[in-house]
């Protein structure tokens, strides 16, 4: 890893931190050459502070320590990228970034749909809502409608279709994110007992 360390006049570079897992941005430090390789040797996130003007490690005083899991370099050669486990808030205030946003695992697409579903429900419009009158409907309806999507997609792995088989695919998925919200969970919660299992 060749760094361009000169190429600003105080020798230092800046170093994006990014949570291994979730990949959100977690905070902006500065490295320089003592920083980089002391990040490498006790693997934890080092910095050169600006402010206390000395190499500073995440959490020295707080216990909040960034674990080093990878770090990247720009195709200029003049920034990290440096993915983390961090341990506790990384943010000074107590936040769990710096820009006040919480570090929870985003699915994109996914957790968008789950957060319609959920305005679906709350709006109560059984009217114009499908969600919303298949959840008046109960739980055992939603429960019944999983099941059923559920054979559909076994039928259709079955036949050599495939347009058929990735749309009852995703009307399992759709009415099963719907089930997960009517017993009061979500994804991340099925992505946690995964992660369980996963260190037994």
């Amino acid at each position: 890893m060749k760094i361009d360390f000169n190429k600003n006049k105080d020798g230092l570079v800046p170093a994006i931190i990014q949570d291994a897992t979730t990949y959100k941005v977690l905070m902006l430090g500065y490295m320089d050459e003592a920083a980089l390789k002391k990040t490498n040797e006790t693997k934890l996130v080092t910095f050169f502070s600006r402010t206390k003007n000395r190499l500073w490690t995440k959490g020295e005083d707080s216990g909040n320590v960034l674990n080093l899991v990878d770090i990247k370099l720009d195709c200029d050669n003049d920034s990290l990228l440096i993915k983390v486990n961090p341990k506790g808030p990384t943010c000074h205030t107590g936040s769990d970034t710096c820009w006040n946003e919480d570090n929870t695992e985003n699915y994109g697409f996914i957790s968008k749909l789950e957060n319609t579903i959920e305005n679906r429900v709350n709006s109560g419009n059984t009217d114009k809502s499908y969600v919303a009158s298949l959840f008046a409907s109960g739980i055992n309806k939603v429960a019944q409608k999983v099941g059923e999507e559920a054979v559909e997609v076994v039928i259709e792995a079955m036949d050599n279709n495939d347009d058929l088989f990735l749309n009852e695919s995703a009307d399992l998925l759709f009415h099963y994110l719907m089930l997960l919200q009517a017993k009061g969970y979500r994804l991340n919660d099925v992505v946690s007992v995964l992660k369980d299992r996963a260190h037994n």
